[in-house]
Protein backbone atom coordinates (compact mmCIF):
# COMPACT_ATOMS: atom_id res chain seq x y z
CA UNK A 1 0.00 0.00 0.00
CA UNK A 2 2.77 2.47 0.94
CA UNK A 3 4.86 2.17 -2.21
CA UNK A 4 8.12 3.90 -3.10
CA UNK A 5 6.34 5.98 -5.73
CA UNK A 6 3.67 7.06 -3.21
CA UNK A 7 6.36 8.08 -0.73
CA UNK A 8 8.35 10.05 -3.31
CA UNK A 9 5.27 11.79 -4.68
CA UNK A 10 4.10 12.99 -1.26
CA UNK A 11 7.58 14.00 -0.17
CA UNK A 12 8.25 15.97 -3.35
CA UNK A 13 4.96 17.82 -2.88
CA UNK A 14 5.84 18.60 0.74
CA UNK A 15 9.38 19.71 -0.13
CA UNK A 16 8.10 21.91 -2.96
CA UNK A 17 5.62 23.48 -0.57
CA UNK A 18 8.27 24.14 2.08
CA UNK A 19 11.12 25.35 -0.15
CA UNK A 20 9.75 26.13 -3.62
CA UNK A 21 12.78 28.31 -4.49
CA UNK A 22 15.30 26.80 -2.08
CA UNK A 23 16.11 27.41 1.58
CA UNK A 24 17.27 31.03 1.72
CA UNK A 25 18.12 30.82 5.42
CA UNK A 26 20.49 27.94 4.82
CA UNK A 27 22.00 29.66 1.80
CA UNK A 28 22.87 32.86 3.67
CA UNK A 29 23.86 31.37 7.03
CA UNK A 30 25.42 27.98 6.24
CA UNK A 31 28.63 27.64 4.19
CA UNK A 32 28.17 25.51 1.10
CA UNK A 33 31.04 23.27 2.21
CA UNK A 34 29.74 22.67 5.76
CA UNK A 35 28.75 19.19 6.86
CA UNK A 36 26.33 18.20 9.58
CA UNK A 37 25.67 15.23 11.77
CA UNK A 38 22.37 14.81 13.57
CA UNK A 39 20.56 12.28 15.74
CA UNK A 40 16.84 11.60 15.53
CA UNK A 41 15.96 11.37 19.20
CA UNK A 42 12.62 10.54 20.83
CA UNK A 43 11.28 13.03 23.35
CA UNK A 44 8.23 10.88 24.17
CA UNK A 45 7.64 7.17 24.61
CA UNK A 46 5.88 5.68 21.61
CA UNK A 47 5.72 3.30 18.66
CA UNK A 48 7.71 4.12 15.53
CA UNK A 49 6.20 4.57 12.07
CA UNK A 50 7.51 6.33 8.99
CA UNK A 51 11.23 5.89 9.58
CA UNK A 52 11.82 4.95 5.92
CA UNK A 53 9.85 8.03 4.89
CA UNK A 54 12.06 10.09 7.21
CA UNK A 55 15.19 8.74 5.54
CA UNK A 56 13.86 9.23 2.02
CA UNK A 57 13.19 12.93 2.60
CA UNK A 58 16.91 13.58 3.00
CA UNK A 59 17.83 11.48 -0.04
CA UNK A 60 15.44 13.47 -2.24
CA UNK A 61 17.03 16.76 -1.19
CA UNK A 62 20.58 15.45 -1.61
CA UNK A 63 21.63 11.85 -2.27
CA UNK A 64 24.89 12.57 -0.46
CA UNK A 65 23.04 12.63 2.86
CA UNK A 66 23.21 9.27 4.64
CA UNK A 67 20.71 8.04 7.20
CA UNK A 68 21.59 5.12 9.48
CA UNK A 69 18.49 3.63 11.10
CA UNK A 70 18.66 2.42 14.68
CA UNK A 71 15.00 1.30 14.83
CA UNK A 72 12.33 -0.01 12.47
CA UNK A 73 8.64 0.68 11.94
CA UNK A 74 6.62 -1.04 14.62
CA UNK A 75 9.35 -0.82 17.27
CA UNK A 76 8.52 0.66 20.65
CA UNK A 77 10.82 3.41 21.89
CA UNK A 78 11.36 5.46 25.03
CA UNK A 79 12.09 9.15 25.54
CA UNK A 80 15.75 9.86 24.92
CA UNK A 81 16.30 6.93 22.57
CA UNK A 82 18.21 7.56 19.33
CA UNK A 83 16.21 6.27 16.36
CA UNK A 84 18.47 7.30 13.47
CA UNK A 85 21.63 9.19 12.63
CA UNK A 86 21.82 11.62 9.71
CA UNK A 87 25.05 12.89 8.15
CA UNK A 88 25.91 14.91 5.05
CA UNK A 89 25.92 18.39 3.53
CA UNK A 90 24.57 20.74 6.19
CA UNK A 91 22.33 22.74 3.89
CA UNK A 92 20.56 19.61 2.67
CA UNK A 93 20.13 18.21 6.18
CA UNK A 94 18.56 21.46 7.38
CA UNK A 95 16.31 21.77 4.32
CA UNK A 96 14.88 18.27 4.69
CA UNK A 97 14.66 18.28 8.49
CA UNK A 98 11.15 19.69 8.98
CA UNK A 99 9.47 17.60 6.28
CA UNK A 100 11.19 14.41 7.48
CA UNK A 101 10.09 15.09 11.05
CA UNK A 102 6.53 16.04 10.09
CA UNK A 103 5.90 12.69 8.44
CA UNK A 104 7.61 10.58 11.09
CA UNK A 105 6.06 12.44 14.03
CA UNK A 106 2.49 12.14 12.73
CA UNK A 107 2.86 8.55 11.63
CA UNK A 108 4.42 7.59 14.98
CA UNK A 109 1.55 9.36 16.76
CA UNK A 110 -0.94 7.21 14.84
CA UNK A 111 1.04 4.03 15.55
CA UNK A 112 1.24 4.90 19.24
CA UNK A 113 -2.48 5.64 19.48
CA UNK A 114 -3.30 2.43 17.64
CA UNK A 115 -1.09 0.40 19.97
CA UNK A 116 -3.01 1.80 22.96
CA UNK A 117 -6.35 0.84 21.36
CA UNK A 118 -5.10 -2.66 20.55
CA UNK A 119 -3.83 -3.08 24.09
CA UNK A 120 -7.17 -1.94 25.52
CA UNK A 121 -9.04 -4.49 23.35
CA UNK A 122 -6.84 -7.22 24.87
CA UNK A 123 -7.22 -9.53 21.89
CA UNK A 124 -11.01 -9.72 22.10
CA UNK A 125 -11.65 -7.73 18.91
CA UNK A 126 -9.69 -6.50 15.90
CA UNK A 127 -8.94 -2.76 15.89
CA UNK A 128 -9.29 -1.16 12.43
CA UNK A 129 -9.09 2.32 10.95
CA UNK A 130 -11.55 4.22 8.74
CA UNK A 131 -11.48 6.57 5.74
CA UNK A 132 -11.22 9.58 8.10
CA UNK A 133 -7.68 10.34 7.03
CA UNK A 134 -5.73 13.42 5.97
CA UNK A 135 -6.39 14.02 2.24
CA UNK A 136 -3.43 12.81 0.22
CA UNK A 137 -1.84 10.95 3.13
CA UNK A 138 -4.13 7.92 3.49
CA UNK A 139 -1.46 5.36 2.57
CA UNK A 140 0.91 6.82 5.16
CA UNK A 141 -1.68 6.90 7.92
CA UNK A 142 -3.03 3.43 7.24
CA UNK A 143 0.55 2.11 7.19
CA UNK A 144 1.04 3.70 10.61
CA UNK A 145 -2.06 1.92 11.94
CA UNK A 146 -0.54 -1.42 10.95
CA UNK A 147 2.75 -0.42 12.61
CA UNK A 148 0.79 0.04 15.82
CA UNK A 149 -0.70 -3.45 15.64
CA UNK A 150 -4.04 -2.47 14.11
CA UNK A 151 -5.61 -3.48 10.81
CA UNK A 152 -6.89 -1.57 7.81
CA UNK A 153 -10.53 -1.23 6.82
CA UNK A 154 -11.15 -0.65 3.11
CA UNK A 155 -8.62 1.70 1.56
CA UNK A 156 -11.23 3.64 -0.41
CA UNK A 157 -14.53 3.54 -2.23
CA UNK A 158 -13.11 1.49 -5.08
CA UNK A 159 -11.97 -1.64 -3.26
CA UNK A 160 -14.89 -2.77 -1.07
CA UNK A 161 -18.69 -2.61 -0.90
CA UNK A 162 -20.05 -0.85 2.15
CA UNK A 163 -23.68 0.28 2.23
CA UNK A 164 -24.07 2.99 4.87
CA UNK A 165 -27.12 4.74 6.30
CA UNK A 166 -27.44 7.12 3.35
CA UNK A 167 -27.35 4.24 0.87
CA UNK A 168 -30.13 2.50 2.81
CA UNK A 169 -32.14 5.74 2.96
CA UNK A 170 -32.08 5.94 -0.85
CA UNK A 171 -33.27 2.33 -1.11
CA UNK A 172 -36.06 2.87 1.40
CA UNK A 173 -37.16 6.08 -0.27
CA UNK A 174 -37.43 4.25 -3.58
CA UNK A 175 -39.55 1.54 -1.98
CA UNK A 176 -36.93 -1.17 -2.46
CA UNK A 177 -36.25 -4.09 -0.12
CA UNK A 178 -32.87 -3.97 1.61
CA UNK A 179 -32.53 -7.75 1.41
CA UNK A 180 -33.27 -7.83 -2.31
CA UNK A 181 -30.90 -4.93 -2.95
CA UNK A 182 -28.08 -6.82 -1.23
CA UNK A 183 -28.81 -9.97 -3.25
CA UNK A 184 -28.85 -7.93 -6.48
CA UNK A 185 -25.54 -6.32 -5.60
CA UNK A 186 -24.05 -9.73 -4.84
CA UNK A 187 -24.99 -10.97 -8.33
CA UNK A 188 -23.11 -8.05 -9.89
CA UNK A 189 -19.92 -8.45 -7.85
CA UNK A 190 -16.91 -10.73 -8.26
CA UNK A 191 -17.09 -13.74 -5.99
CA UNK A 192 -14.06 -12.44 -4.07
CA UNK A 193 -15.77 -9.21 -2.94
CA UNK A 194 -17.52 -9.07 0.41
CA UNK A 195 -20.47 -6.86 1.26
CA UNK A 196 -20.68 -4.79 4.45
CA UNK A 197 -23.86 -3.03 5.56
CA UNK A 198 -24.15 -0.42 8.30
CA UNK A 199 -27.21 -0.37 10.57
CA UNK A 200 -28.14 2.00 13.37
CA UNK A 201 -31.07 0.00 14.81
CA UNK A 202 -31.47 -3.64 15.80
CA UNK A 203 -34.68 -3.96 13.78
CA UNK A 204 -32.64 -3.43 10.59
CA UNK A 205 -30.49 -6.50 11.20
CA UNK A 206 -32.89 -9.28 10.06
CA UNK A 207 -33.30 -7.83 6.54
CA UNK A 208 -29.54 -7.39 6.20
CA UNK A 209 -28.99 -10.98 7.28
CA UNK A 210 -31.67 -12.15 4.89
CA UNK A 211 -29.84 -10.40 2.06
CA UNK A 212 -26.65 -12.28 2.93
CA UNK A 213 -24.33 -9.46 4.02
CA UNK A 214 -20.87 -10.66 5.01
CA UNK A 215 -20.22 -7.91 7.56
CA UNK A 216 -22.72 -5.91 9.61
CA UNK A 217 -21.61 -2.66 11.21
CA UNK A 218 -23.51 -1.71 14.35
CA UNK A 219 -23.17 2.06 14.39
CA UNK A 220 -23.41 4.09 17.60
CA UNK A 221 -24.88 1.19 19.59
CA UNK A 222 -24.64 1.11 23.38
CA UNK A 223 -22.74 -1.83 24.89
CA UNK A 224 -26.06 -3.47 25.80
CA UNK A 225 -27.32 -3.03 22.23
CA UNK A 226 -24.05 -4.43 20.87
CA UNK A 227 -24.51 -7.57 22.97
CA UNK A 228 -28.06 -7.91 21.64
CA UNK A 229 -26.80 -7.42 18.09
CA UNK A 230 -24.10 -10.06 18.49
CA UNK A 231 -26.69 -12.50 19.82
CA UNK A 232 -29.11 -11.72 16.98
CA UNK A 233 -26.50 -12.11 14.25
CA UNK A 234 -25.29 -15.31 15.95
CA UNK A 235 -22.22 -15.90 13.80
CA UNK A 236 -23.98 -15.44 10.46
CA UNK A 237 -21.90 -12.35 9.64
CA UNK A 238 -18.83 -10.57 10.95
CA UNK A 239 -19.93 -7.98 13.52
CA UNK A 240 -18.26 -4.57 13.48
CA UNK A 241 -18.80 -1.90 16.12
CA UNK A 242 -18.31 1.75 15.23
CA UNK A 243 -19.13 5.11 16.75
CA UNK A 244 -18.31 6.49 20.21
CA UNK A 245 -15.08 4.50 20.20
CA UNK A 246 -12.44 5.94 22.52
CA UNK A 247 -9.57 4.50 24.48
CA UNK A 248 -11.85 4.53 27.52
CA UNK A 249 -14.78 2.73 25.86
CA UNK A 250 -12.73 0.09 24.01
CA UNK A 251 -12.63 -2.51 26.84
CA UNK A 252 -16.42 -2.47 27.31
CA UNK A 253 -17.07 -2.60 23.56
CA UNK A 254 -14.61 -5.47 23.07
CA UNK A 255 -16.31 -7.40 25.88
CA UNK A 256 -19.63 -7.45 24.01
CA UNK A 257 -18.40 -10.10 21.58
CA UNK A 258 -18.05 -7.99 18.44
CA UNK A 259 -15.40 -9.14 15.97
CA UNK A 260 -14.12 -5.74 14.82
CA UNK A 261 -13.95 -2.24 16.31
CA UNK A 262 -13.41 0.59 13.84
CA UNK A 263 -12.38 4.06 14.93
CA UNK A 264 -11.67 7.26 13.04
CA UNK A 265 -9.84 8.54 16.12
CA UNK A 266 -6.82 6.45 15.11
CA UNK A 267 -6.12 8.94 12.33
CA UNK A 268 -8.32 12.05 12.43
CA UNK A 269 -7.44 13.52 15.83
CA UNK A 270 -4.14 11.96 16.82
CA UNK A 271 -1.34 13.83 18.60
CA UNK A 272 2.01 13.78 16.86
CA UNK A 273 4.84 12.17 18.82
CA UNK A 274 7.61 14.58 19.79
CA UNK A 275 10.77 13.68 17.90
CA UNK A 276 13.77 15.96 17.60
CA UNK A 277 16.76 16.18 15.30
CA UNK A 278 19.77 17.24 17.37
CA UNK A 279 22.29 18.64 14.89
CA UNK A 280 25.97 19.47 15.03
CA UNK A 281 27.59 21.51 12.25
CA UNK A 282 31.07 20.64 11.04
CA UNK A 283 33.38 23.03 9.17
Amino acid sequence: MLTASTIDSALRTALDEDAPWGDITGEVFIPATASARAELRARDDGVLAGIEVFARAFALVDPNVTVDLAAADGDSFTAGQVLATVAGPARAVLQAERIALNFCQRMSGIATQTYAFVDAAAGRARIVDTRKTTPGLRAFEKHAVVCGGGHNHRFGLSDAVMAKDNHLAVLTGAGLSVAEAIRTARARLPHTTRIEVEVDRLDQVPAVLDGGADVIMLDNFTPAQLRDGVALIDGRAVVEASGNVTLETIPEIAATGVDVISSGALTHSVRAIDLGLDLTLEA
